[in-house]
Order: C-alpha cells, then sequence, then structure tokens
C-alpha cells in the first residue's frame, strides 16, 4: 500500500534499519505491505526516536504520537510528540499562586504541576509552552504560552485548552482563535468561567473561483456562511449542508477534489474526497462524493 510520511519536526526516517530518506511537513512517500512487518525508525534532532512496527495491527491501533489519514487505498501516517532526549529535570520557574504551589519545567516534555489540598496535578505541554505565564482567571488558572493558552481549574480539571492570542481578561477571557484555512478564518471567542459564552467568525482573506470548493467545506465546518460560494439552486439548502457531510474535522485539498476528515477511532482518520460542479457564474451548483 501507499504509505505517506509526515511529522511535525524534520526528521530521518529508516526502515528496517536502512535509510529511506528525510521527512517533515511535505509530502513523501513508499509502498510498503503490512504483511512484511517493516521496522521504522523516525529520528528529530535532540529527541528520543519514535520506533514502531509497521503491520495490520498497527494499522488498527497507532501508538500515542502517531495519527493515520486513511485516503483511497493508501494511508497517511503523522509522527508527532517527540520527547526530548536529554532526560534531565530543567526547572523554568516554581511560583505560589490562589493557594497552590505551580512548577513549569522540562524533562522530555515541557510539564506544568499544581500543587494544593485539592492534590497534585500534572499537564503535559507542548513547546509552546515553554515561555509560558500563569495567572489568576476568577478561581481557575490562566497559562499563557506563544500562541497557546490552558485554562484550567485547582482541582486539575482542564476548562479550554487551545491555539489563541488572549484579547482580554475582562468578563471572563477572549481569545482569538485561527482555524488555519485557506480564507484565514479566526474565531473571537469570550469563555465565562471556562464555558464558551459567545464566538465570531472573521476572514481575512477572500477566495477566488479556484479555492471556492474548499472555503465552502471549510466555511461549513466552523458555522461561517456558506452561501457567497452557492449558486441559487443550493442557497436554499445552505443550512442544511453541514448536516448532510456530517462529522468531519478539516478539510484539505485532494487532487481535483476536497478530502473531508472523519474520525474513525482514537488516532485514526478517514478522508472522504468530495467533488464539486461549478456554474456559467463560478458559483458551486452540485457537490458529490468521489466513489
Amino acid at each position: 500500500m501507499r504509505v505517506i510520511f509526515l511529522a511535525e519536526r524534520p526528521c530521518v526516517l529508516s526502515v528496517n534499519g536502512l535509510y529511506l530518506g528525510s521527512v517533515d511537513g511535505f509530502e513523501r512517500s513508499a509502498e510498503l505491505d503490512p504483511k512484511d512487518g517493516v521496522f521504522l525508525d523516525f529520528r528529530a534532532p535532540a529527541c528520543l526516536p519514535v520506533c514502531f512496527r509497521f503491520d495490520e495491527k498497527f494499522l488498527l491501533h497507532p501508538p500515542e504520537g502517531v495519527t493515520l489519514y486513511y485516503v483511497g487505498e493508501g494511508v497517511a501516517l503523522s509522527v508527532g510528540d517527540f520527547l526530548r532526549a536529554d532526560a534531565s529535570m530543567r526547572v523554568i520557574w516554581q511560583e505560589r499562586l490562589g493557594g497552590s504551589l505551580a512548577t513549569l519545567y522540562v524533562q522530555g516534555r515541557v510539564q506544568l504541576t499544581l500543587q494544593n489540598e485539592a492534590g497534585f496535578f500534572l499537564f503535559r505541554l507542548s513547546d509552546a509552552f515553554e515561555r509560558a505565564a500563569l495567572s489568576m482567571q476568577g478561581a481557575n488558572y490562566l497559562l499563557e504560552g506563544e500562541g497557546m493558552f490552558l485554562l484550567f481549574t485547582r482541582e486539575g480539571r482542564e476548562l479550554v485548552r487551545s491555539e489563541g492570542t488572549i484579547l482580554s481578561r475582562e468578563n471572563g477571557i477572549t481569545a482569538e482563535i485561527p482555524f488555519h484555512d485557506s480564507m484565514g478564518h479566526t474565531a473571537v471567542c469570550r469563555y465565562e468561567n471556562g464555558v464558551l459564552a459567545e464566538a465570531k467568525i472573521r476572514s481575512r482573506l477572500s477566495p477566488t473561483p479556484a479555492t471556492y470548493a474548499l472555503a465552502l467545506f471549510e466555511s461549513a465546518l466552523i458555522g461561517a456562511d456558506c452561501t457567497p460560494f452557492l449558486g441559487d439552486a443550493l442557497k436554499e439548502k445552505a443550512g442544511a449542508l453541514k448536516e448532510y457531510l456530517g462529522a468531519y474535522t478539516a478539510a484539505v485539498p485532494l487532487g481535483d477534489a476536497v478530502g473531508l476528515v472523519y474520525p474513525v477511532r482514537e488516532r485514526v482518520f478517514e478522508v472522504r474526497p468530495y467533488a464539486v460542479t461549478l456554474g456559467e457564474d463560478g458559483k458551486i451548483e452540485n457537490l458529490r462524493p468521489v466513489t
């Protein structure tokens, strides 16, 4: 089967100990047979290797840190969550706040501990939190990293963990959260006690006829207005589009079609292609799954 290799960090891939090539965010592929049970080894600089056997069991239940995206007869294999090779503990800061002792440190990955009368709690974090700052948000804690934030309770319960930038701390917190799509959509979200109270969608870019299909599926996914991309025959059905397409989590270019990403099980997704038909005015007249 065709296997596409992706990684969140540039790394070197070996198959059964033989160098195959470099892997990063760009698509690279090879033909592998799961019946052969080859051993894959991903090595990123200053990180521990990520190793596993590529077999039928792996294709059903990939290990933590590996995500599979089934595309037709092939699969895209994305490797992330690399641990740092240096296993020593480095404390970034430690402070008492709101009756708790909080410690931000690095040991394999960035981590935060919170200790108080309610217990001892551990949060595993991404590298974006390595220079994070901690503050109180009402009775809760707000940890702000570089382009990410985490809101949690003194009992160690996560309320919100998201990409985004904090815009305001009045009447809860307001953050602008990016969707990383073709129109540069962001959501300005206001949270009260960790619950989403208000959200407004913003668009930074205008689509072109060449990107209408992708923009349509992205807009339907986030609840934005789809009608600018639809012909007259489909405009009246715009409100039912998301229900028709189902619970997909992303839209990606896929040749002449758009791939909608549907969850199958933990760390396993299916990418289903959809094609559109454009009218003379450049608007979408019809959309259909590609079989």
